[in-house]
């Protein structure tokens, strides 16, 4: 008895593992559908065509490892190189690649000498025949620059980039200069990088802030409405570290090398459209948050044109005995040096809260109501508006940018062919972006995309009436056919398997063991002559 139970219960698990391995061709259907979904989804444009003709572009850039791998040492010599986006999927689909992001004035290198012959562009045409591809040994565009990001090196750290390990946010920085003249070339930070304290320590320091707000009183957080203890909103935030600012506070921000090989930017640090500096250095958050509560201004104040100094006063008013004590008159030349630890106030946090939200955004409105002469552009020095702004702190340091930024910066005869040279300070850039792929309307495709099925009734639209009609008929004559096969199997609930289609196509191709059954069905069991029949359709 238990061994008729036992090969009963083997036989269900096995029907049961037959049936999740199969499925219906309606689940088959769906499941490609989705895929090629997500699949345009990934890659939501066409990618037929190279930038390379178009010439010098922001654009999507790619690195590709396969065909140039980076040496092991940063010293080594190296030739990089950039694809455009059609390229990085039609010609180095298959190859290991490192997104760059949107990078500005570059020139697509595949098929160009700074990548191996083995590797030409398939999307171009050949100058010397005039048809598409393959394009190699072609001369590089002249002004694209590259920096350490083409190696998968990022950050000040020089870090390898792994997308599969890598935690937290990195930022771009705006990139006022390349490698070569001191910047970092629109590399990518990581914040703990920008403030120079490293990630390691950033680390170690977060593990102990946690460690201390597990030992905390839970009456020290008030609870919400649900009794949960703790702040939501710091936690959304807890992969920043202290005294960097929050997301929302910025549009993008300028890293301390691209500052350095720009001084003469420095000195909107903590003006209107920019907030304080972020210096790099180990006791940032006590500097950083004393500067910023010294060299905030209120609403007033803006209006009226008062400018902060960074004693903690401001060009309207005394310094009294309660303002923000500096070391200034130990440092020399008057420069304001390191607060004194027992005078520093308690931490500003950089997050703005709901009520200065609403001064912000009354200020934003007074603000610009104002004539842009007044802020913007101005045309003698005599009314320079970069001459009122206090002098910025010393140390390298980096600054962070809010959205109208570039409306706040002097276009007074002096200070405009500064700015000339940033072309990207004066207005924001357009990034080219390749036409979106049709999603399998007729004609409108790129290579590879569209549904199967599309493809398919788009290849049969291409082929001749008399072919295509016969074409048919045999469709419908096979789906007859499956459809018998199938019957019995939908009647008792059985699951068809791999080796039951298998077989069944065997019988309809003719393939010798199937032939040999129907040869003996057809004589009775004696096996003489050839009974192979022709299938009607074939």
């Amino acid at each position: 008895m238990s061994d008729g139970r036992d090969r009963e219960v083997v036989d269900s698990r096995l029907l049961c593992a037959e049936s999740h391995d199969s499925q219906t061709a309606s689940d088959f259907i769906d499941s490609q559908l989705q895929l090629e979904a997500e699949a345009r989804e990934a890659l939501p444009y066409a990618f037929d065509h190279c930038t390379q003709p178009l010439g010098s572009l922001r654009q999507n850039l790619y690195s590709c490892l396969t065909c140039n791998p980076p040496p092991r040492s940063p010293s080594d010599p190296y030739t990089p190189a950039g694809v455009c986006y059609s390229c990085s999927i039609a010609c180095h689909g298959e190859h290991e690649l490192v997104e760059l992001f949107n990078r500005r004035n570059f020139t697509c290198d595949c098929g160009t000498t700074r990548l191996p012959p083995t590797s030409p562009c398939t999307l171009r045409l050949d100058p010397a025949t005039g048809v598409k591809g393959p394009v190699h040994s072609q001369p590089p565009g002249p002004g694209n620059t590259y920096n350490q990001n083409f190696r998968n090196r990022f950050c000040g750290c020089g870090e390898l980039y792994n997308a599969h390990t890598e935690k937290g946010t990195m930022f771009q920085c705006l990139g006022l200069a390349g490698e070569g003249e001191g910047g970092c070339g629109e590399d990518w930070w990581h914040p703990e990088c920008v403030l120079g304290i490293g990630r390691a320590a950033s680390q170690v320091t977060k593990t102990e802030d946690q460690s201390e707000a597990k030992q905390s009183s839970p009456n020290d957080t008030p609870a919400d409405g649900n009794g949960n203890q703790g702040d939501d909103h710091e936690e959304e935030h807890s992969d920043l570290p202290h005294g960097f600012p929050q997301e929302d506070d910025f549009e993008t921000f300028i890293c301390y090398k691209c500052v350095d090989a720009n001084p003469w930017i420095r000195r909107y640090a903590g003006s209107t459209g920019f907030l304080p500096p972020v210096l790099k250095t180990t006791d940032l958050p006590k500097r950083a948050d004393r500067y910023h509560a010294a060299g905030e201004r209120t609403e007033e104040e803006i209006k009226d044109g008062v400018l902060p100094f960074r004693n903690g006063t401001s060009n309207g008013e005394e310094s009294s005995g309660a303002s923000v004590p500096t070391a200034s008159d130990s440092a020399p030349n008057g420069q304001v040096g390191s607060p004194q630890p027992e005078a520093t106030p308690a931490p500003t946090s950089l997050k703005r809260k709901a009520e200065d939200d609403t001064d912000t955004a009354s200020l934003a409105s007074a603000t610009s109501k104002k004539p842009k002469a007044d802020t913007t552009t101005t045309t003698t020095t005599k009314d320079c508006y970069y001459e009122t702004l206090p002098e910025p702190p010393p140390g390298p340091f980096s600054l962070f940018l809010k959205e109208d930024f570039r409306d706040h910066f002097c276009r007074c005869a002096k200070c405009y062919p500064d700015l000339r040279k940033q072309p990207q300070l004066l207005e924001e850039e357009e990034s080219y972006e390749p036409p979106l792929s049709a999603n399998g309307d007729e004609g409108g495709n790129s290579v590879g995309t569209g549904s199967l099925l599309d493809r398919g009734e788009a290849a049969l639209n291409n082929v001749d009436r008399v072919r295509a009609i016969e074409g048919v008929m045999v469709y419908n004559h096979l789906k007859d056919k499956v459809k018998t096969f199938l019957q019995p199997f939908a009647e008792s609930g059985q699951a068809v398997g791999a080796e039951d289609i298998k077989a069944y196509f065997e019988k309809l191709r003719g393939d010798e063991q199937a032939i040999k059954a129907a040869a003996m069905a057809g004589s009775g069991g004696s096996g003489d002559g050839d009974n192979r029949r022709e299938q009607s359709g074939y």
